[in-house]
């Protein structure tokens, strides 16, 4: 995948679409990614990471050799995962002599003989195809239940690769806004204003504001986790602001509000109202 997913995105998925985006990051264990869909949102690819590795401890020594069998043996023909394929591959395992190839099968055989799973490391963390044999030998000498903790630490290092080569943490997207008032050429200063999340069954407040001397607010209305995609609803309270200037009637309009839609949590939204005495105007800006 050429483009990475900003974290702020993926927390927009729903169940479906998430566990079909992250099902393979741990080798045919999409049910670690259902687990973790709840734990949403994510404030970085880590945080992802830690909740996904607390799914597999959580399961149980039944799932855990589950998981361990389904991964493939090193420098074995056979179907591989895409991913699997990649990382095998990134050590030349793919490519190897006859000779080579027949020790790494006896290899193979033994730790599994020993164990009743496939031998499982993070070949990416590992220098050569050397080292790795020389990571199997050493594993032989632990006993079955240390060699399965290993294992799995191993499996939690692979899905952070994974992790890693899918998701990004680019900084979460904000929604910012300004108010103008072009009857005086001067920021809309300490005007009320209040943002909705729409929904099916109506409108979730979400906060209230008050713009500075800018005609902006101190802080983001939304951004970090809050960010999420959705159609919401900015409403200032316009009529308040300009009675409490001194207009005695508070003008033509008494609230104006503006509905919009996010759809990329990732990236910026400005809101800006440009006020007139008998009209207004607003655009999407970043």
């Amino acid at each position: 995948m050429s483009r990475k997913v900003p974290v702020a995105e993926l927390n927009g998925l729903d169940e479906e679409a998430f566990v079909a985006l992250l099902g393979g990051i741990f080798e045919h264990a999409p049910w670690i990614a259902r687990a973790a869909w709840s734990s949403r949102p994510f404030a970085s690819v880590a945080a992802l990471h830690a909740a996904m590795v607390a799914a597999l401890h959580d399961a149980g020594p039944d799932r855990h050799r589950a998981l361990l069998a389904a991964h493939p043996e090193l420098a074995r023909p056979g179907p591989l995962t895409p991913a699997s394929a990649a990382e095998q591959a990134s050590h030349g395992l793919d490519l190897l002599e006859a000779s080579e190839a027949a020790h790494w099968a006896e290899q193979n055989a033994i730790y599994r003989g020993r164990f009743g799973f496939p031998f499982v490391v993070a070949v990416r963390g590992q220098r050569d195809r050397a080292a790795i044999l020389a990571t199997l030998g050493a594993r032989l000498e632990h006993d079955e239940s240390s060699e399965l903790g290993i294992a799995l630490a191993e499996v939690a290092k692979i899905a952070r690769f994974r992790l890693d080569d899918l998701l990004a943490d680019v900084p979460a997207g904000r929604l910012t806004v300004h108010v103008l008032d072009t009857a005086t050429g001067r920021p809309g200063e300490g005007m009320a204003l209040e943002l909705y999340r729409v929904e099916p069954n109506g409108r979730v407040a979400l906060g209230a504001w008050r713009t500075n001397a800018e005609g902006r607010c101190d802080v983001p209305l939304l951004a970090g986790e809050a960010m999420v995609s959705g159609l919401y609803e900015l409403v200032f309270a316009v009529g308040a602001w300009r009675a409490g200037r001194g207009d005695a009637d508070g003008g033509f309009y008494d609230e104006v509000p503006i509905r919009f839609r996010i759809t990329d949590p990732a990236a910026a939204h400005h809101v800006p109202l440009i006020l007139a005495p008998y009209g207004y105007a607003t655009y999407r800006g970043s």
